[in-house]
């Protein structure tokens, strides 16, 4: 018997962030992202208190179901973030962000593969990819209306 194939996709966008790179990399640790991303609300598993490092565990909530996700990278020293959440019979997510430093912005290179866990999930995840498409200017209206009002 054959297995249906499950979806699989790559989304890329990027983000020009209208402030120097000291400032702009901590606002994408899943902590601080709660200053400019309206909804964002991750409970830490680990650490138990908020705090943005490499392999820091924690929830979302997606609806009926919880995400756990993830940080697999936070390295200052390649100008590199990774994220990885499952939502349970649904999808994993993988995102990969990486950030240029120019003089007084920064750029970062977003990109989201998702693969669906359920032939009944494909389109879940197609939905999924279509606002990943469109998500700059949203990510771009958000951290530099925050940076704005911050700087």
């Amino acid at each position: 018997m054959k297995m249906p194939q499950l979806l699989h996709t790559r989304e890329e966008f990027s983000v020009t962030a209208m402030a120097p790179f000291a400032i702009a990399w901590p606002l994408f640790g899943a902590d601080a992202e709660r200053a400019w991303a309206p909804g964002w609300n991750p409970h830490f598993v680990w650490p138990e208190s908020a705090a943005d490092q490499e392999g820091m565990v924690f929830t979302i909530s997606h609806g009926d179901k919880t995400a756990v996700w993830v940080n697999t990278a936070l390295d200052r020293n390649v100008n590199r973030i990774q994220y990885v959440y499952v939502l349970p019979d649904v999808v994993v997510t993988v995102i990969t962000l990486r950030f240029t430093a120019h003089e007084q912005t920064t750029n970062v290179e977003v990109v989201y593969e998702r693969t669906a866990l359920t032939a009944a999930a494909n389109e879940i995840v197609k939905g999924m990819a279509a606002r990943d498409r469109s998500a700059g200017g949203e990510w771009s209206g958000q951290i530099n209306g925050y940076l704005h009002g911050r700087l």
